[in-house]
């Protein structure tokens, strides 16, 4: 029979078709072109990293040759052409591409200017420290294994990491008939967000858009705009705009300016960018523009010089360059990987769920791994302690058995010994019979037993694995974070609000009361040494100003409440008043405040790179935290302080990181120690104990303070008065502290303490709203262990309830006489 006359079966060619397009096009999403949400990484990402880990290529060894590496790839993993398996190796050392590169390289590896990578037989590689977190614990059956493409070997299906790759590297891939943009973000944001989510469950993405605030790319730059970013954290979809940073450098009067571009949006090529420049100053489409320099090393960063002619307005031609050019991009976000091998759509919140629920399962592999490990230890451990116990009959039966395997029956036997356990006695080594050896069994054996039942107690308790998980990502966070890099603009468009408004220099006040207001310096004239100084505010009768403040338009104002929340205005934004004007209240100005809110502190800000913000709740909790952390809130405000149902937050104050603080109880008690003691951490952390209270006592206040200050503590009776800090010692935190002023009846419980010179003028706000003002140098000094005197006589139902300082200068006629200074009798000297 010829081939022509053998019957085959009859295929529908459409069916046909439908079936292998169908069959190819799943092969390029699962196989290919798509993430994997566990590990964030592509099967030929994938493959690299675990080649390299399993050829020894740490970060500590040697650099090898990439074309060893992409050999290796090739010879068991990739069965595809080498181009693949370098172009992708090569990416993975790009620091321009890859936020937290994952391999390390040396050698040519490309640049920013698009110039390609040296040919992998000149370039060397190894696992950047990062990377090996990805492939840590995998040899302890972690994760599930599938046979090669040749079934000579086996690969990971997925890596154990502990870092959340597919959010801080990004992905992009095209696939058939769908494609994937993911870009990168910080690793201590994306980690805060994973622990606050491990905390809550039910913290929402809005709650979490307040800890990630948005991509961070590589080249930095800036996101104009949030819509873009909202909109892919909620629905998976989004896209935002990226400009480059670029400042404008005014020179020598009677020659043009300069525009300095230092910062590009992300996958710009640099060279093109400066191509298409000229190309438009030769078109002149844009004009005004004289000479163009790329002075970038890799030493510097980026750094292009836009020479502007004289007399042409600098600010026009940038807004011309970001509407012209790619110093303006947008960037599509579709947030799109692998989830059980199926392609999904993710919004944030899923995204951390989804790695988180990975990390829990690796942790519950791991630990039966090392618990199985552990009982085998421990099994044949319980044999060599018999043989010690027996040692003598045991030495015995082997002298007098003719063979090993005599000798392995006879212990069997003799001693109800498994065969695991007299295989390990006849293979001890005789020195392990001395007595240091012996006790040394003995503990090893006992520490096993031990580290079996906490293995057990893990697999048991859910809780213990989410503290594993917790303290792993702070550990990733600690080794491996780093600061913001991309800044989010609010405002978008090429003018915005503040491009109107002058940079002009004003006062700040707050009342007690409540009441903002800004006024132009200008308008507060200049004194004689010796004058009364200027009223800054009209206050009603009980009121005065509290806080004083001197700053540009464009900075920031911070506003913290009691609730823990913070809200960020421009300075600008406040209402501006003459200096008579009483001003609006600061309830109207933050309508986004809550029932029960109000502002708790109020701080100025011009730079967010240095210094800290000091918190200090009434259950005694103090947290220190960069101020960088809290330069993005949105209007609707951001939690800037976990609290518990119970406390609130009294006080915030902004140091430098060598200082010292003091709080002060309701009882008396006041505690003072060095500000390093409480370690800087994230902004929607909970904090450390400050002060230990007692069951009736909470904190009424605190202050940074001085080496030579005095501090001034006053009771709700009217009792008060000043201490020097020296004789308050320096304590740990956390402690009880020491009495700061003695608590008794005639005088009441403490209202609060603060730090004051000679020259303030002190405020006391009575319970009937009487506002009591008296000078410091009246007060007198006292030791801390006293009572302190009579500051002021109040009615019998009138107390103190509230102490500041007057932010401003205060006409003599303001000034309330003292009672009087008379001790309280013997305590008191």
């Amino acid at each position: 029979m010829s081939l022509f006359d053998k019957q085959y079966p009859t295929v529908s060619l459409e069916e046909e078709m439908k079936v292998s397009y169908l069959d190819y096009a799943m092969s390029v999403i699962i196989g290919r072109a798509l993430p994997e949400v566990k590990d964030g990484l592509k099967p030929v990402q994938r493959r690299i990293l675990y080649a390299m880990f399993r050829e020894g290529l740490l970060s500590d060894k040697k650099y090898s040759k990439c074309a060893g590496v992409v050999g290796e790839v090739l010879k068991k993993y990739h069965p595809h052409g080498d181009s693949a398996v370098y172009d992708a190796l090569v990416r993975l050392a790009q620091d321009f591409n890859m936020r937290y590169p994952l391999v390390d390289g040396q050698g040519n590896f490309g640049s920013v200017d698009g110039d390609p990578a040296a040919a992998y037989r000149y370039t060397e590689a190894r696992l950047a420290k990062i990377a090996e977190e990805f492939l840590a614990d995998i040899d302890k059956e972690t994760v599930d294994f599938t046979p090669n493409f040749d079934e000579t070997t086996d690969e990971p299906k997925v890596l154990p990491t502990k870092v959340p790759n597919l959010l801080i590297n990004g992905s992009a891939g095209i696939a058939v008939g769908m494609a994937t943009s993911i870009p990168p973000h910080n690793l201590s944001e994306v980690c805060d967000g994973l622990i606050a989510l491990l905390d809550n469950y039910d913290t929402s993405i809005d709650e979490l858009m307040g800890i990630i605030k948005g991509p961070d790319f590589p080249t930095k730059a800036m996101i104009y705009g949030t819509s873009g970013i909202v909109n892919a954290y909620k629905e998976g979809r989004g896209i935002i705009k990226i400009r480059a940073r670029a400042s404008i450098l005014e020179k020598e009067k009677g020659s043009g300016a300069q525009i300095i571009i230092r910062e590009i949006p992300y996958q710009v090529n640099k060279a093109k960018l400066i191509e298409k420049i000229a190309e438009l100053v030769r078109d002149k489409k844009i004009e005004g523009i004289s000479a163009i320099r790329d002075e970038s090393s890799k030493k510097e960063g980026i750094r292009v010089v836009i020479e502007i002619k004289k007399g042409e307005v600098p600010e026009i031609i940038l807004n011309n360059l970001y509407k012209h050019t790619q110093m303006e991009s947008a960037f599509s976000i579709i947030m799109l990987a692998l989830v059980d091998g199926q392609p999904r759509i993710l919004n944030l919140k899923e995204i951390l769920s989804l790695f988180l629920k990975h990390r829990e399962e690796v942790i519950y592999r791991r630990t039966r791994f090392d618990l199985t490990k552990a009982i085998e230890k421990a099994h044949i451990l319980e044999g060599l302690k018999i043989a010690l116990d027996n040692l003598d009959e045991i030495i015995r039966i082997i002298r007098s058995a003719p063979t090993p395997d005599d000798a392995r029956r006879s212990l069997v036997s003799g001693f109800a010994l498994s065969e695991i356990q007299a295989k390990a006695i006849l293979e001890m080594r005789l020195q392990r019979l001395t007595g240091l050896e012996r006790s040394k069994i003995i503990r090893d054996y006992e520490e096993t037993l031990k580290l079996i039942e906490d293995l057990k107690d893990i697999l048991s308790r859910k809780e213990r694995v989410a503290g594993i998980i917790k303290g792993e990502i702070e550990d990733v966070k600690t080794r491996f974070g780093d600061a913001r890099q991309t800044e989010i603009i609010n405002e978008t468009g090429d003018i915005n609000i503040q491009d109107l408004i002058s940079n002009e220099q004003m006062v700040i006040t707050i009342t007690h009361g409540g009441y903002i207001k800004r006024t132009p310096l200008s308008e507060y004239n200049i004194q004689a040494r010796g004058g009364k100084g200027t009223l800054g505010a009209k206050t009603k009768e009980d009121d005065y100003v509290e806080h004083m403040f001197i700053g540009f338009n464009h900075d920031y104002m911070l506003f913290f409440t009691n609730l823990g929340r913070l809200y960020w205005k421009k300075v600008y934004e406040i209402d501006e008043s003459s200096r008579q004007s009483r001003g609006r209240h600061i309830n109207n100005l933050l309508e986004n405040l809550s029932e029960g809110e109000r502002v708790a502190t109020a701080i100025n800000v011009n730079d967010f790179t240095r210094g800290y913000l000091m918190f200090f709740t009434k259950m005694g909790v103090v947290k220190k935290t960069a101020l960088s952390e809290y330069g993005n809130p949105r209007s609707t405000g951001i939690r800037a302080i976990a609290l518990d149902e119970a406390d609130e937050l009294i006080a915030v104050r902004r140091t430098l990181d060598n200082q010292s603080i003091i709080i002060g109880t309701l009882k008396g008690m006041a505690i003072h120690f060095h500000e390093s003691d409480v370690r800087p951490i994230g902004r929607v952390a909970r904090g450390v104990k400050g002060i230990e209270l007692r069951n009736d006592d909470m904190v009424v206040s605190a202050d940074v303070v001085e080496p030579d200050a005095t501090i001034l503590t006053v009771t709700e009776k009217g009792l008060g008065k000043r201490t020097w800090i020296k004789e308050y010692p320096i304590q740990l935190r956390g402690g009880k502290g020491v009495i700061s002023i003695r608590v008794v009846s005639r005088g009441g419980n403490a209202v609060g303490l603060m730090q004051v010179k000679d020259t303030d003028v002190v405020v006391l706000i009575s319970s009937v709203g009487n506002v009591i003002k008296l000078r410091v140098d009246k007060i007198p000094i006292l030791g801390r262990n006293t009572q302190g005197v009579l500051l002021k006589r109040l009615s019998e139902d009138s107390r103190i309830v509230s102490i500041g300082k007057a932010a401003e200068a205060v006409e003599d006629d303001d000034i309330d006489e003292q009672e009087g200074s008379e001790a309280d009798g013997p305590e008191s000297q």
